[in-house]
C-alpha cells in the first residue's frame, strides 16, 4: 500500500513496510548450472564414456596376453626359477606373475603344475592359491570398472539374464559353484561377475574357498611328477579326472535336456 499524500501536494512515497512485502513476494532467480562446452570438456565426455572404457579394457587384456607371448613363462618348467630369488619373495613374484597371467588368458593348470614344480606342494599351493585370488581381484576390478556400464545394458537374453540374477541375488555361493564346477573358465567367470552386482569382497572369498581341491591336486601333480608312479601323484591325477569326467557328464545331460526342449 501506498502512503496518502500529504495536504500540501508532495508526492506519494511507500512505506518500509509495503517495500519490504513486496520484496518477499517476488521469487528468488533460480541458480543455472553451467555446462563445459568447450573442446576439453568434450574430450573429457568421449573418453570417460562406457564404450571409450570397454576399449581401454580389451587393450590392456590384450597388451597383456601380448606380454606373457613375449616373455614365454612356460620357460619356467625347463630353466627353473632365477637363482638370485628365492625363499618368500620368490613366492610373492611368482604369486603376482600367476596373477597377472589369468587376466591374459593363460590357463590355471598349466600355472599350477608350474607352481608344484617349482616349490613343492605347500609353498607351491600358497603360491597358486595367492596368485588365483590376486589375478581373480584384478580381472573384477578392471571389468568393474572399465566394462560393467557398457555391458550391462547388453544383458537381454534369457540366460544373459538369468546368470546375472544368480550373481548378483547369491553371489557367494554362485561363485563357490563356480570354483568347484570343473570346465568353467576362470577369467570368463571373473568378467561375469565383473558385469553382475556382486560385490567384491563375496567374489575373493568365494574363490579362494574355492579354488582349493583343484589347485591342490594339480600342484601335487606337479610336485610329484618326477615320480609318476607314486602314490600322491596318482591320487593327484584321480582328483583331476574324476571332477573332469563328471563335469563333462553332467553338462551332456544338460545338453540333451536342453534339446528336448
Amino acid at each position: 500500500m501506498l502512503d496518502a499524500t500529504t495536504r500540501s501536494g508532495g508526492t506519494a512515497t511507500a512505506s518500509p513496510r509495503a517495500t519490504t512485502d513486496l520484496t518477499a513476494a517476488v521469487p528468488a532467480a533460480a541458480p543455472t548450472l553451467v555446462t563445459a562446452t568447450g573442446p576439453a570438456a568434450r574430450c573429457a565426455r568421449v573418453l570417460l564414456s562406457p564404450w571409450a572404457r570397454l576399449s581401454l579394457l580389451v587393450v590392456l587384456l590384450a597388451a597383456a596376453a601380448s606380454l606373457v607371448l613375449a616373455f614365454q613363462p612356460q620357460r619356467l618348467l625347463t630353466d627353473g626359477w632365477p637363482a638370485h630369488l628365492g625363499g618368500t619373495a620368490a613366492v610373492v613374484a611368482y604369486a603376482v606373475a600367476y596373477g597377472v597371467c589369468t587376466v591374459a588368458f593363460v590357463p590355471r593348470p598349466l600355472l599350477n603344475l608350474a607352481a608344484g614344480a617349482l616349490f613343492g606342494t605347500q609353498l607351491g599351493l600358497v603360491a597358486a592359491l595367492g596368485g588365483t585370488v590376486f589375478g581373480a581381484g584384478l580381472a573384477f576390478c578392471l571389468g568393474r570398472g572399465l566394462g560393467q556400464d557398457a555391458l550391462r545394458p547388453l544383458l537381454r537374453g534369457r540366460w544373459l539374464k538369468a546368470a546375472d540374477h544368480q550373481l548378483s541375488r547369491h553371489g557367494f555361493r554362485s561363485m563357490l559353484a563356480a570354483r568347484l564346477f570343473p570346465g568353467v573358465p576362470f577369467a570368463a567367470s571373473n568378467y561375469c561377475a565383473a558385469v553382475s552386482r556382486m560385490r567384491l569382497l563375496p567374489f575373493l572369498l568365494a574363490t579362494a574357498l574355492g579354488s582349493i581341491p583343484n589347485t591342490a591336486a594339480y600342484v601335487v601333480a606337479g610336485a610329484r611328477a618326477s615320480t609318476p608312479t607314486s602314490p600322491a601323484f596318482l591320487i593327484a591325477l584321480a582328483c583331476i579326472a574324476v571332477p573332469g569326467l563328471a563335469g563333462a557328464a553332467v553338462a551332456w545331460r544338460k545338453r540333451h535336456r536342453l534339446r528336448g526342449r
